[in-house]
């Protein structure tokens, strides 16, 4: 990811301002929208200058309450209001060695002002503010049974995000840039419609969500909670159950944290109260984690249960290590070696040599030993399907568990 940053709406405040920006503008959680673009042509994302345009399409519908805003496929298009430097995002891609030469912070353009033409051809301005640049896959759960769930389409349970954009050719798939956006003239919008009379959310019911907060199995303890919101409204029939901007609780339920001996670490959420607009309280439920969209380069996978583990190391990761590793022994060989003759004066290379090979593989069996596995990192404003694991009823403002 290129950025993370946010604004009021999406943390849950009704405005806020943004520290991390610099700009120490607000927004109105009321009239903020989440937007998610894939730009139409190669984007060199260290190249944009103040004033460049990026242009291109929504990938799904953009919602607010109860309506759509936004159809998928209109264009969108930005301008680069500045750089800043900004430090990187924590990341499973490479062993530590790599981390460690690479820089800890990168210049990321800035957005405040875009617009979007709608298939008529009106086109509304945006106050915008930039959450991410990458490119990202979705992994999904497997089935049970060792098979990928039927909507998965690949045997390694992993899509593209969102598939093409509406109209967009086949296999064409640029990088993708996720925004916040407030209208600069924003039409009143009314309350969502919530149901008037009891309303059964069925189990198996998905729904879209965006974590409001960073989990990850290194950082995060069991029973540590965050929150969620609903991206896209869920229907019952014809009727809005659960407009957007719905919350949903999280709770970690257990995690293991990266290991030595390569091992990856694990992490299993589960989702435990909801809150609709406007609701008197949270209402219990039980939801788990049925997809996910990470960044491209992850090594992360899901399993039929909803846990998220680390990749075991591939061979990229092996080659690093083990390069590093015969660095070390090269290196502790012909220290041991010097400092074994300038303190003992009869000492020679031929009887060192013994004593400097068995330190070398000492350390570098150490070094090996001691390495860490991937970890499972779910960043703020990651986007998920959860699913309803058991039946909720809902009734007007509240909600209250079904009768098991």
């Amino acid at each position: 990811m290129a950025c993370l940053r946010a604004r009021g709406y999406l943390s849950g405040s009704s405005a806020a301002s943004n520290p991390a920006s610099g700009t120490g503008q607000g927004t109105v959680a009321t009239s903020s929208l989440y937007l998610k673009i894939r730009v139409e042509n190669p984007l060199k994302v260290s190249a944009l200058k103040p004033g460049d345009q990026v242009a291109g399409k929504l990938l799904r519908n953009v919602y607010s309450g109860d309506h759509e805003v936004f159809p998928a496929g209109s264009r969108v298009q930005l301008t680069v209001d500045k750089l800043e430097r900004l430090r990187r995002v924590p990341n499973d891609h490479w062993p530590w060695v790599i981390k460690f030469f690479t820089p800890r912070h990168q210049n990321s353009p800035t957005f405040q002002s875009g617009s979007v033409t709608l298939p008529s051809g009106t086109e509304i301005p945006l106050r915008v503010s930039l959450i991410s640049i990458g490119r990202e896959r979705e992994i999904r759960a497997q089935a049970k049974s060792g098979k990928p769930s039927p909507d998965s389409g690949a045997s390694s349970a992993e899509m593209s995000v969102a598939g093409p954009v509406p109209d967009e050719p086949a296999g064409k798939a640029g990088a993708i840039v996720t925004l916040e956006a407030a209208e600069t003239s924003p039409e009143p919008q009314s309350a969502p419609a919530l149901p008037s009379g009891p309303i059964t959310l069925a189990a198996g019911t998905q729904a879209r969500v965006i974590l409001l907060g960073t989990v990850s199995a290194s950082g995060s303890r069991p029973g540590d909670s965050f929150q969620a919101r609903v991206l896209e409204p869920v229907h019952a029939g014809s009727q809005v159950v659960l407009p957007e901007g719905s919350l949903l609780e999280g709770k970690v339920v257990r995690r293991t944290p990266p290991r030595r001996l390569s091992r990856a670490g694990t992490l299993f959420v589960t989702f435990t109260g909801l809150s609709l607009p406007g609701g008197s309280s949270d209402q219990r439920i039980v939801a788990s984690v049925a997809s996910v969209e990470v960044d491209q380069r992850s090594h992360t996978k899901l399993d039929a249960e909803g846990e998220l583990k680390g990749e075991r190391p591939g061979k990229v990761w092996m080659l690093v290590n083990v390069g590093v590793t015969a660095g070390i022994a090269k290196e502790v060989d012909d220290g041991t070696q010097l400092l074994a003759e300038a303190l003992i004066s009869t000492a020679t290379d031929a009887s060192t040599a013994g004593t400097a090979r068995i330190v070398s593989t000492c350390a570098s069996g150490l070094f090996m030993l001691t390495r860490h596995g991937r970890d499972v990192v779910l960043p703020r404003f990651t986007e998920m399907d959860v699913v309803f694991d058991r039946p909720v009823s809902l009734l007007g403002q509240q909600a209250v568990p079904a009768a098991q």
